[in-house]
């Protein structure tokens, strides 16, 4: 960071990246750019970390990312916590394991439209669970967590993190973007809208931001209350909507499907809170106190593309809706970690001719399918006649082996892949955890943000090729435990596989230099 005293007299900072938003979204990509020395800024508006209750759990791709930069433990450590705490609650209510098993890892969770998905069912067979390495004990952690965990981080790698500073305003003039906060100004190369739903950085951008109105009012709340014992736990649906209760004493959500919040930003008070439990429930709760609490709709939109200039957005800011099957936090912190590497790269200057651009062409499709899953969710939790009797439909099919496992995979993001081109079936997915021959894994070799080029075959010609990219990408040699047709892949920073061959090197070189540029001339 450096500093100056522009013509108005006001204390001018520059930076290579303003990232506007410390939340897991946010923190994420500051992370991920530091990594790559990247001197980058983050604000925040508030003074200290937002406490409301919202997701409580993480997918794959999510705890994936969290592993291969070495942050795998703190994940597991506070998801056996969590398990525990729900543990105690489930007994004292009397309340089964989700799907019937008495099971742990990840296959005790996982529900679409409160809908719990039978874990017995599941096939773990299927391939599309193979070697995702050992982020199974690592799921049931919560939003304050994940943002505690990348907190840590972002201070272990010096990122400068400031709170209660509020973006107020920028201009984005072509070669740089200046932005006022509060008396201070700073410029930077870009800037990163990671600042939520109602984000200022897409609205004074003006990023288009299409989609479908809302039609539900929900509440999520952790309360203080007398008469929950009548409160039955787990996702319950009624004749006035659908309600959940547990997996810790206090915590509920509610859904009515009778149109929007007449003020979706006033003060959540404990009466409107009681009044929307016992609609749903029927049950007379009484609510003395709240803790936490946020009201919801099924608001769906998201930004045509994620860039405009040197504006880019990630997260909530580039796309809104219901947060059923808690996709929202781990869709954001996939845009963080696709991000980083690429604009750390053009921040670098070796950055090949339109990597920035592959930002939304990859995101966008997963926002997408997001979109359209928290909307049909929706379809199957109004109390309206032909939609119980859809829901009832949809529980048969997702009882069965095929019907549990096919939208577990879904939920799950183990089917999340980008349309890298031709090639190997595995370019575009995200790279096995494969296991090697000297005791390590792939993914821990992923830890310094570096690309990997794994050559499993001991190929002279294959480390001959990458070596001039040496700075910009790890050559690992080594055999793999288990053996396999597969003789290499390329695994870009974010974890994903960009070339991957079954014998030889040919297209190699091509995905070296379209990924991560012209070779240094001094190699």
């Amino acid at each position: 960071m450096q500093s100056a005293t522009d013509t108005l007299g006001a204390m001018t900072e520059t930076f290579d990246v303003v990232v506007a938003g410390a939340g897991p979204v946010g923190l994420m990509l500051a992370c991920e750019l530091r990594l790559a020395g990247v001197d980058v800024l983050v604000v925040e508006r508030l003074p200290e970390m937002d406490q409301t209750v919202k997701a409580g759990a993480v997918n794959v791709p999510t705890a994936e990312a969290f592993y291969r930069r070495g942050m795998l433990t703190q994940l597991t450590e506070r998801h056996a916590a969590r398990i525990a705490q729900f543990g105690a609650f489930r007994a004292r209510t009397g309340q089964a394991e989700p799907g019937g098993q008495a099971k742990t890892g990840r296959m005790v969770v996982g529900h679409f439209a409160g809908i719990w998905l039978d874990s017995a069912a599941i096939d773990l067979d299927d391939p599309a669970f193979a070697e995702l390495g050992p982020v199974d004990e690592a799921w049931f952690v919560s939003q304050q967590d994940v943002e505690t965990i990348l907190g840590d981080r972002a201070a272990e790698l010096g990122v400068e993190v400031r709170r209660g500073a509020e973006l107020t305003g920028f201009t984005d003039d072509g070669d740089c973007v200046t932005i006022w906060l509060g008396d201070t100004v700073v410029r930077a190369g870009w800037l990163v809208g990671c600042d939520g739903g109602r984000s200022l950085v897409r609205k004074l951008a003006g990023f288009d931001f299409p989609g479908v109105d809302p039609l539900i009012t929900g509440h999520q709340a952790i309360v203080e209350m007398t008469g929950a014992e009548d409160l039955r736990p787990g996702w319950n649906a009624t004749d006035t909507g659908i309600y959940t209760y547990g997996p810790m004493p206090g915590r509920f959500l509610t859904v009515e499907v009778d149109g929007p919040p007449a003020d979706r930003d006033a003060p959540i008070t404990a009466a409107e809170l009681q009044a929307s439990l016992r609609a749903v429930s029927g049950v007379p709760v009484e609510i003395s106190a709240v803790r936490s609490a946020t009201r919801f709709t099924d608001n769906t939109r998201q930004v045509t593309d994620y860039r405009r200039g040197r504006v880019l957005l990630a997260g909530d800011a580039a796309h809104v809706h219901s947060p059923f099957g808690g996709q929202g936090l781990n869709l954001g912190v996939g845009d963080a970690v696709n991000l980083g590497w690429k604009l750390a790269a053009v921040v670098a200057g070796w950055a090949p001719p339109g990597l920035l651009d592959t930002y939304t062409a990859e995101r966008h499709p997963i926002g997408e399918w997001v979109l359209e899953w928290t909307r049909a969710q929706v379809a199957v939790m109004r109390p309206d006649p032909r939609s119980r009797a859809m829901r009832a439909v949809l529980a048969e099919l997702l009882a069965t082996g095929d019907g549990a496992t096919a939208v577990y995979k879904k939920i799950s993001g183990v089917l999340h892949r980008y349309d890298l081109g031709g090639g190997h079936d595995l370019v575009g997915a995200a790279a096995p955890d494969i296991e090697l021959s000297d005791g390590t894994r792939l993914g821990e070799h992923c830890a310094d943000g570096r690309a990997v080029l794994l050559d499993l075959a001991d190929s002279p010609e294959l480390r001959a090729t990458a070596a001039p990219w040496a700075g910009r990408v790890r050559v690992v040699t080594a055999k793999p435990v288990r053996p396999r047709d597969l003789s290499a892949l390329l695994v870009r920073p974010d974890g994903y596989v960009a070339w991957a061959s079954d014998t030889g090197t040919d297209g190699l070189h091509h995905a070296l230099s379209s990924w991560f540029g012209t070779a240094p001339a001094s190699s």
